[in-house]
């Protein structure tokens, strides 16, 4: 593999290895650390695909179980603990908006040019409680919800990704969903 098909592969996969990335472990930092840990292991690799699907497959695949290698770390279970102490789990001050690309994460979203500015602020802030609580789901659920909204895969994708099978996945989701709403009624019950 040559430095500019690389290159051409990095472009077409980081933003969405990023987002999976960040989904799991709550840190921007991190996220980013795992995504080169990634595009390392494929270059290293030198594997031949099936099909652009099967390398997706692949590259997400391998994105988790680098996220897992996170987790497992010292440092990380000591974060872990003083995040439990302090309650301040998966918060950063600026919290990445994952329905964003590239220069589209600096504040404005994609058309949002004809809107006001309270109405801009008001949809960041809506995106900002959906994802506190996409964010505070345990891993399982936080996964599958999203594989299947943020990346749009099916069922099926998403249970080769993760290893698990098609009923599982589906009651996870299940599960996450109600999760979430749970989550979001109280954010929004102001009774």
């Amino acid at each position: 593999m040559d430095n500019q098909e690389l290159q051409h592969k990095i472009e077409e996969y980081a933003d969405m290895l990023f987002k999976l990335s960040y989904i799991r472990l709550g840190n921007s930092q991190d996220a980013e650390d795992v995504v080169q840990e990634v595009f390392y292991q494929y270059f290293k690799s030198n594997k031949s695909f099936e099909s652009g699907e099967h390398e997706k497959a692949w590259l997400l695949r391998v994105t988790l179980n680098a996220c897992k290698k996170v987790w497992r770390s010292a440092w990380k279970r000591y974060q872990a603990d003083v995040c439990r102490e302090q309650e301040h789990c998966f918060r950063e001050e600026n919290l990445i908006d994952l329905n964003t690309t590239g220069t589209d994460r600096i504040g404005m979203e994609k058309g949002t040019s004809s809107l006001g500015l309270e109405e801009t602020a008001i949809r960041q802030e809506q995106k900002q409680i959906l994802m506190d609580a996409v964010l505070a789901l345990p891993e399982k659920y936080r996964d599958v919800i999203h594989l299947f909204y943020y990346e749009e895969f099916s069922i099926k994708e998403i249970a080769r990704i993760v290893g698990r099978g098609e009923s599982t996945v589906t009651s996870q989701l299940t599960r996450g969903r109600e999760l979430l709403r749970k989550r979001l009624k109280e954010e929004y019950d102001f009774d």
